[in-house]
Protein backbone atom coordinates (compact mmCIF):
# COMPACT_ATOMS: atom_id res chain seq x y z
CA UNK A 1 0.00 0.00 0.00
CA UNK A 2 1.14 3.39 -0.85
CA UNK A 3 2.19 4.42 2.35
CA UNK A 4 1.40 8.67 1.18
CA UNK A 5 -1.79 7.61 0.07
CA UNK A 6 -2.33 6.06 3.26
CA UNK A 7 -1.04 9.67 5.48
CA UNK A 8 -3.84 11.09 3.45
CA UNK A 9 -6.52 8.84 3.92
CA UNK A 10 -5.52 8.96 7.58
CA UNK A 11 -5.48 12.68 7.99
CA UNK A 12 -8.91 12.92 5.94
CA UNK A 13 -10.69 10.33 8.52
CA UNK A 14 -9.28 11.67 11.42
CA UNK A 15 -10.82 15.74 10.17
CA UNK A 16 -14.03 13.71 9.52
CA UNK A 17 -14.68 11.79 12.86
CA UNK A 18 -13.54 14.92 14.97
CA UNK A 19 -16.09 17.31 13.51
CA UNK A 20 -19.46 15.13 13.14
CA UNK A 21 -22.77 15.03 14.89
CA UNK A 22 -23.06 11.10 15.05
CA UNK A 23 -26.49 8.98 16.43
CA UNK A 24 -27.28 6.02 17.79
CA UNK A 25 -26.52 2.63 16.60
CA UNK A 26 -30.14 0.79 15.66
CA UNK A 27 -30.00 0.90 12.17
CA UNK A 28 -34.19 1.17 12.57
CA UNK A 29 -33.67 4.48 14.64
CA UNK A 30 -31.27 5.50 11.96
CA UNK A 31 -34.23 4.97 9.35
CA UNK A 32 -37.17 5.91 11.47
CA UNK A 33 -35.93 9.13 12.94
CA UNK A 34 -34.26 10.27 9.82
CA UNK A 35 -35.81 13.83 8.70
CA UNK A 36 -35.63 13.66 4.71
CA UNK A 37 -38.03 15.14 3.19
CA UNK A 38 -41.32 12.45 2.33
CA UNK A 39 -42.32 12.82 -1.95
CA UNK A 40 -46.35 13.25 -2.32
CA UNK A 41 -47.82 10.38 -4.55
CA UNK A 42 -49.49 10.66 -8.05
CA UNK A 43 -52.22 8.25 -7.53
CA UNK A 44 -54.34 10.70 -4.49
CA UNK A 45 -55.55 13.78 -4.56
CA UNK A 46 -56.36 13.55 -0.63
CA UNK A 47 -55.06 11.74 2.08
CA UNK A 48 -51.21 11.71 0.65
CA UNK A 49 -49.08 11.30 3.35
CA UNK A 50 -45.14 11.39 3.51
CA UNK A 51 -42.91 8.77 2.48
CA UNK A 52 -41.78 7.63 5.94
CA UNK A 53 -40.05 4.68 7.57
CA UNK A 54 -41.59 2.42 9.15
CA UNK A 55 -41.92 -1.72 10.65
CA UNK A 56 -44.23 -3.57 9.48
CA UNK A 57 -46.17 -6.77 11.32
CA UNK A 58 -43.91 -8.74 10.51
CA UNK A 59 -40.76 -7.32 11.65
CA UNK A 60 -39.31 -5.48 8.64
CA UNK A 61 -38.31 -1.77 7.53
CA UNK A 62 -41.13 -0.52 4.92
CA UNK A 63 -42.03 2.67 3.70
CA UNK A 64 -45.54 4.41 4.72
CA UNK A 65 -47.12 4.13 1.26
CA UNK A 66 -50.72 4.39 0.08
CA UNK A 67 -52.17 1.02 -0.82
CA UNK A 68 -52.08 1.45 -4.65
CA UNK A 69 -48.70 2.96 -4.47
CA UNK A 70 -47.21 -0.22 -2.69
CA UNK A 71 -48.98 -2.59 -4.99
CA UNK A 72 -47.92 -0.89 -7.96
CA UNK A 73 -44.48 -0.34 -6.87
CA UNK A 74 -44.34 -4.59 -6.30
CA UNK A 75 -44.23 -3.86 -2.35
CA UNK A 76 -45.82 -6.07 -0.10
CA UNK A 77 -48.24 -4.19 2.81
CA UNK A 78 -47.55 -5.37 5.71
CA UNK A 79 -49.75 -3.35 8.16
CA UNK A 80 -50.97 0.10 8.57
CA UNK A 81 -49.43 3.04 8.80
CA UNK A 82 -50.37 5.61 11.78
CA UNK A 83 -51.82 8.21 9.11
CA UNK A 84 -55.30 9.94 8.58
CA UNK A 85 -56.29 7.74 5.75
CA UNK A 86 -57.06 3.63 6.32
CA UNK A 87 -54.98 3.34 2.82
CA UNK A 88 -51.91 4.26 4.05
CA UNK A 89 -49.81 0.39 4.73
CA UNK A 90 -46.22 -0.28 5.67
CA UNK A 91 -44.81 -0.94 2.70
CA UNK A 92 -41.91 -3.59 2.44
CA UNK A 93 -39.95 -4.12 -0.81
CA UNK A 94 -37.86 -7.47 -1.04
CA UNK A 95 -36.30 -8.07 -3.72
CA UNK A 96 -33.96 -10.89 -5.59
CA UNK A 97 -31.20 -10.65 -8.92
CA UNK A 98 -31.83 -8.25 -11.21
CA UNK A 99 -33.82 -5.81 -8.87
CA UNK A 100 -33.54 -2.27 -8.67
CA UNK A 101 -35.20 0.49 -6.67
CA UNK A 102 -34.85 3.70 -5.10
CA UNK A 103 -37.01 3.02 -1.91
CA UNK A 104 -36.04 4.18 1.81
CA UNK A 105 -35.66 0.38 2.87
CA UNK A 106 -35.32 -2.40 0.43
CA UNK A 107 -34.32 -6.33 1.49
CA UNK A 108 -32.03 -8.18 -1.31
CA UNK A 109 -31.98 -11.64 -0.62
CA UNK A 110 -31.03 -15.13 -2.15
CA UNK A 111 -33.46 -16.63 -4.68
CA UNK A 112 -35.97 -19.05 -2.64
CA UNK A 113 -34.58 -16.99 0.79
CA UNK A 114 -34.93 -18.30 3.81
CA UNK A 115 -34.08 -21.20 1.97
CA UNK A 116 -30.52 -21.81 0.72
CA UNK A 117 -29.01 -21.11 -2.72
CA UNK A 118 -26.46 -23.95 -3.80
CA UNK A 119 -26.18 -22.22 -7.86
CA UNK A 120 -23.70 -19.82 -9.81
CA UNK A 121 -23.55 -16.89 -11.28
CA UNK A 122 -23.99 -12.94 -10.68
CA UNK A 123 -26.78 -11.90 -8.37
CA UNK A 124 -27.18 -8.12 -8.61
CA UNK A 125 -29.46 -5.30 -7.15
CA UNK A 126 -29.24 -1.72 -8.34
CA UNK A 127 -30.03 1.10 -5.81
CA UNK A 128 -30.68 4.41 -7.80
CA UNK A 129 -30.82 7.24 -5.30
CA UNK A 130 -34.02 9.50 -5.37
CA UNK A 131 -32.94 12.41 -5.63
CA UNK A 132 -29.56 14.62 -4.58
CA UNK A 133 -30.72 14.74 -0.47
CA UNK A 134 -29.67 10.82 -0.58
CA UNK A 135 -26.10 10.70 0.14
CA UNK A 136 -25.24 7.27 1.95
CA UNK A 137 -26.56 3.48 1.61
CA UNK A 138 -26.35 1.63 4.91
CA UNK A 139 -25.79 -2.22 4.02
CA UNK A 140 -26.66 -4.47 7.40
CA UNK A 141 -25.84 -8.17 6.50
CA UNK A 142 -29.04 -9.67 8.29
CA UNK A 143 -28.05 -13.25 7.00
CA UNK A 144 -24.32 -13.64 5.51
CA UNK A 145 -23.24 -16.87 4.53
CA UNK A 146 -20.94 -17.72 1.74
CA UNK A 147 -18.21 -20.23 0.47
CA UNK A 148 -14.85 -19.10 2.44
CA UNK A 149 -12.33 -17.29 0.72
CA UNK A 150 -9.25 -19.88 -0.76
CA UNK A 151 -6.08 -20.15 1.80
CA UNK A 152 -4.26 -17.23 0.75
CA UNK A 153 -7.71 -14.95 1.59
CA UNK A 154 -8.72 -14.44 -2.21
CA UNK A 155 -12.49 -14.67 -2.09
CA UNK A 156 -12.36 -16.84 -5.84
CA UNK A 157 -15.35 -18.80 -5.11
CA UNK A 158 -17.98 -16.69 -3.70
CA UNK A 159 -18.00 -13.22 -3.06
CA UNK A 160 -20.18 -10.03 -2.91
CA UNK A 161 -18.48 -6.71 -4.51
CA UNK A 162 -20.67 -3.35 -4.17
CA UNK A 163 -19.74 -0.57 -7.17
CA UNK A 164 -20.60 2.98 -8.35
CA UNK A 165 -20.10 4.55 -5.06
CA UNK A 166 -17.35 7.28 -4.31
CA UNK A 167 -16.39 4.97 -1.36
CA UNK A 168 -14.36 2.03 -1.83
CA UNK A 169 -16.15 -1.47 -0.40
CA UNK A 170 -13.53 -4.52 -0.36
CA UNK A 171 -14.02 -7.56 -1.95
CA UNK A 172 -16.01 -9.62 0.92
CA UNK A 173 -16.63 -13.14 1.67
CA UNK A 174 -17.68 -16.14 4.14
CA UNK A 175 -19.49 -15.62 7.18
CA UNK A 176 -20.57 -12.16 7.96
CA UNK A 177 -23.69 -12.31 9.96
CA UNK A 178 -24.25 -9.02 11.82
CA UNK A 179 -21.81 -6.60 9.63
CA UNK A 180 -22.36 -3.64 8.04
CA UNK A 181 -20.99 -0.99 5.59
CA UNK A 182 -21.58 2.62 4.52
CA UNK A 183 -21.11 3.68 0.99
CA UNK A 184 -21.09 6.67 -0.09
CA UNK A 185 -23.28 8.13 -3.25
CA UNK A 186 -21.25 8.99 -6.24
CA UNK A 187 -23.80 12.31 -6.84
CA UNK A 188 -26.94 10.46 -8.50
CA UNK A 189 -25.51 7.33 -9.88
CA UNK A 190 -26.66 4.24 -8.93
CA UNK A 191 -24.54 1.36 -6.57
CA UNK A 192 -24.54 -1.90 -7.64
CA UNK A 193 -24.49 -4.65 -5.56
CA UNK A 194 -23.13 -8.09 -6.78
CA UNK A 195 -23.14 -11.90 -4.80
CA UNK A 196 -21.00 -13.86 -7.10
CA UNK A 197 -21.47 -17.76 -6.51
CA UNK A 198 -19.40 -20.44 -8.41
CA UNK A 199 -21.80 -23.96 -9.18
CA UNK A 200 -19.23 -25.95 -9.39
CA UNK A 201 -18.59 -25.72 -5.42
CA UNK A 202 -21.78 -27.23 -3.60
CA UNK A 203 -22.61 -24.88 -0.98
CA UNK A 204 -25.55 -23.36 0.84
CA UNK A 205 -25.34 -20.11 0.33
CA UNK A 206 -27.76 -17.52 2.45
CA UNK A 207 -27.73 -13.84 2.00
CA UNK A 208 -30.47 -11.36 3.14
CA UNK A 209 -29.19 -7.25 3.00
CA UNK A 210 -30.94 -4.70 4.51
CA UNK A 211 -30.14 -1.77 2.15
CA UNK A 212 -31.04 1.71 3.95
CA UNK A 213 -30.78 5.08 2.31
CA UNK A 214 -29.69 7.76 4.58
CA UNK A 215 -29.67 11.83 3.75
CA UNK A 216 -27.07 14.23 3.75
CA UNK A 217 -29.04 16.14 7.01
CA UNK A 218 -29.02 13.15 9.26
CA UNK A 219 -27.17 13.48 12.08
CA UNK A 220 -26.73 9.54 11.17
CA UNK A 221 -24.52 9.56 8.19
CA UNK A 222 -20.87 8.37 8.53
CA UNK A 223 -18.07 10.68 8.53
CA UNK A 224 -15.96 10.49 5.34
CA UNK A 225 -13.46 7.53 4.61
CA UNK A 226 -15.48 4.86 7.61
CA UNK A 227 -16.22 1.76 6.07
CA UNK A 228 -17.97 0.66 9.04
CA UNK A 229 -19.40 3.05 11.80
CA UNK A 230 -20.49 2.21 15.13
CA UNK A 231 -22.85 4.42 17.28
CA UNK A 232 -23.05 2.46 20.62
CA UNK A 233 -20.83 3.52 23.41
CA UNK A 234 -19.83 0.44 24.16
CA UNK A 235 -19.78 -2.84 21.60
CA UNK A 236 -17.64 -5.58 19.63
CA UNK A 237 -16.02 -5.13 16.33
CA UNK A 238 -14.61 -8.03 13.89
CA UNK A 239 -13.13 -8.47 10.64
CA UNK A 240 -15.24 -9.56 7.96
CA UNK A 241 -15.47 -13.56 8.29
CA UNK A 242 -14.06 -13.46 11.59
CA UNK A 243 -14.86 -17.36 12.99
CA UNK A 244 -13.29 -19.44 16.11
CA UNK A 245 -13.25 -22.32 12.99
CA UNK A 246 -10.43 -22.60 10.71
CA UNK A 247 -10.57 -22.61 7.12
CA UNK A 248 -10.61 -25.81 5.57
CA UNK A 249 -8.77 -24.57 2.23
CA UNK A 250 -4.90 -24.82 2.15
CA UNK A 251 -2.90 -22.87 0.84
CA UNK A 252 -0.85 -22.59 -2.24
CA UNK A 253 2.31 -23.26 0.15
CA UNK A 254 0.31 -26.42 1.28
CA UNK A 255 -0.65 -24.74 4.81
CA UNK A 256 -4.06 -24.41 6.41
CA UNK A 257 -5.46 -21.25 4.96
CA UNK A 258 -6.61 -17.87 6.80
CA UNK A 259 -10.11 -16.91 7.53
CA UNK A 260 -8.69 -13.61 7.09
CA UNK A 261 -9.38 -11.70 3.83
CA UNK A 262 -6.44 -9.93 1.65
CA UNK A 263 -6.33 -6.27 0.21
CA UNK A 264 -8.98 -4.89 3.34
CA UNK A 265 -7.47 -1.39 4.04
CA UNK A 266 -10.43 -0.01 5.33
CA UNK A 267 -11.70 2.88 8.27
CA UNK A 268 -13.97 1.57 11.62
CA UNK A 269 -15.41 4.66 13.08
CA UNK A 270 -17.05 4.67 16.51
CA UNK A 271 -19.21 7.72 17.62
CA UNK A 272 -17.88 9.46 20.63
CA UNK A 273 -20.55 9.79 23.29
CA UNK A 274 -20.87 12.99 24.96
CA UNK A 275 -18.22 13.58 28.36
CA UNK A 276 -16.29 10.30 26.74
CA UNK A 277 -12.38 10.95 26.31
CA UNK A 278 -11.19 7.38 25.77
CA UNK A 279 -12.27 4.67 24.40
CA UNK A 280 -10.76 1.13 25.73
CA UNK A 281 -10.25 -2.57 23.44
CA UNK A 282 -10.40 -5.98 24.65
CA UNK A 283 -10.20 -9.33 23.40
CA UNK A 284 -13.33 -11.41 24.43
CA UNK A 285 -12.76 -13.58 27.28
CA UNK A 286 -12.25 -17.10 26.73
CA UNK A 287 -11.79 -16.61 22.95
CA UNK A 288 -8.19 -17.63 21.78
CA UNK A 289 -8.11 -16.45 17.94
CA UNK A 290 -9.58 -13.23 18.75
CA UNK A 291 -6.15 -11.21 17.59
CA UNK A 292 -4.63 -13.73 14.84
CA UNK A 293 -3.76 -11.27 12.19
CA UNK A 294 -0.62 -12.24 11.43
CA UNK A 295 1.73 -16.02 11.85
CA UNK A 296 1.25 -19.61 11.93
CA UNK A 297 -1.68 -19.92 14.72
CA UNK A 298 -0.54 -23.98 14.45
CA UNK A 299 3.40 -23.01 15.34
CA UNK A 300 2.08 -22.20 18.81
CA UNK A 301 0.82 -24.52 21.93
CA UNK A 302 -2.86 -23.11 22.89
CA UNK A 303 -1.54 -21.62 26.04
CA UNK A 304 0.62 -19.44 23.82
CA UNK A 305 -2.18 -17.43 21.85
CA UNK A 306 -3.45 -14.11 23.26
CA UNK A 307 -0.31 -13.94 25.47
CA UNK A 308 2.21 -11.00 25.66
CA UNK A 309 4.63 -13.02 23.89
CA UNK A 310 3.20 -13.49 20.79
CA UNK A 311 1.82 -9.81 20.28
CA UNK A 312 3.47 -7.62 17.69
CA UNK A 313 3.77 -3.71 17.35
CA UNK A 314 5.65 -0.88 15.44
CA UNK A 315 7.73 -1.79 12.70
CA UNK A 316 7.55 -5.67 12.57
CA UNK A 317 3.64 -5.20 11.86
CA UNK A 318 4.98 -4.83 7.90
CA UNK A 319 1.92 -6.74 6.02
CA UNK A 320 -1.69 -7.16 8.37
CA UNK A 321 -2.14 -4.94 10.81
CA UNK A 322 -4.54 -2.72 13.04
CA UNK A 323 -3.64 0.76 13.50
CA UNK A 324 -5.41 2.51 16.92
CA UNK A 325 -4.36 6.07 17.16
CA UNK A 326 -3.36 7.56 20.08
CA UNK A 327 -2.74 4.73 21.97
CA UNK A 328 -1.77 5.30 26.07
CA UNK A 329 1.51 4.07 27.25
CA UNK A 330 2.18 2.14 23.96
CA UNK A 331 5.58 3.19 21.25
CA UNK A 332 3.15 2.40 18.28
CA UNK A 333 -0.19 2.59 17.07
CA UNK A 334 0.62 -0.40 14.89
CA UNK A 335 -0.50 -3.64 15.94
CA UNK A 336 -0.29 -7.25 14.68
CA UNK A 337 0.89 -10.89 15.75
CA UNK A 338 -1.26 -13.69 17.70
CA UNK A 339 -2.06 -11.24 20.25
CA UNK A 340 -3.34 -7.69 21.32
CA UNK A 341 -2.90 -5.98 25.05
CA UNK A 342 -5.80 -4.23 26.53
CA UNK A 343 -5.41 -0.49 24.49
CA UNK A 344 -6.84 2.65 25.36
CA UNK A 345 -6.87 5.83 23.00
CA UNK A 346 -7.96 8.94 23.04
CA UNK A 347 -10.59 10.80 20.49
CA UNK A 348 -11.26 10.36 17.37
CA UNK A 349 -12.11 7.10 17.80
CA UNK A 350 -11.16 5.22 14.64
CA UNK A 351 -9.13 2.30 13.81
CA UNK A 352 -7.59 0.64 10.14
CA UNK A 353 -7.41 -2.71 9.31
CA UNK A 354 -4.81 -2.87 6.54
CA UNK A 355 -4.05 -6.78 4.79
CA UNK A 356 -1.95 -7.13 1.70
CA UNK A 357 -2.86 -8.94 -1.05
CA UNK A 358 -2.25 -12.64 0.17
CA UNK A 359 -2.31 -13.96 3.24
CA UNK A 360 -0.69 -17.53 2.23
CA UNK A 361 1.83 -16.89 4.51
CA UNK A 362 -0.44 -16.31 7.35
CA UNK A 363 -1.47 -20.41 8.80
CA UNK A 364 -4.72 -20.64 10.18
CA UNK A 365 -5.52 -17.41 10.96
CA UNK A 366 -8.66 -15.31 12.00
CA UNK A 367 -8.41 -11.91 11.74
CA UNK A 368 -9.85 -10.22 14.58
CA UNK A 369 -12.78 -9.46 17.53
CA UNK A 370 -12.33 -6.48 19.40
CA UNK A 371 -14.98 -5.70 22.73
CA UNK A 372 -14.71 -1.63 22.77
CA UNK A 373 -15.81 0.43 25.60
CA UNK A 374 -15.69 4.54 26.15
CA UNK A 375 -14.76 5.94 29.01
CA UNK A 376 -16.10 8.77 31.06
CA UNK A 377 -14.21 12.50 31.25
CA UNK A 378 -12.12 12.73 34.53
CA UNK A 379 -14.62 15.31 36.57
CA UNK A 380 -11.55 18.33 36.15
CA UNK A 381 -11.78 17.26 31.87
CA UNK A 382 -15.25 18.40 32.23
CA UNK A 383 -15.38 21.67 33.69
Amino acid sequence: MDYNWFVIFTCAILGAVSSSDLGSESVSNITTSDDRQGREFPFYSLGRIANRVCTGTNGLLGTCQIRGECASNGGIGSGRCSTLTVQAVCCVYISTCGGSGSNNVTYFQNAGYPMPYNGGGACTYTVIPPDSTVCQLRVDFSAFTLSQPNGDGLCSVDNIQIFGGSSRVPTICGDNNGQHVYVNFNGQNSITITVSTTAATSFNRLWNLQLSMISCTSTYIAPAGCLQYFLDSAGNIQSFNYGSSANSAFSAMGMVGTRQMSNQNYGICIRAGADQCSISYNVPSGDLYAFTVTGDVLALTQDMLGTPGVAMVGSGCMSDYLIIPNPTGVASDRFCGMAIEPVTSSPPFVLYYITDSSDGGDVANRGFSLQYSQNSCPISAKK
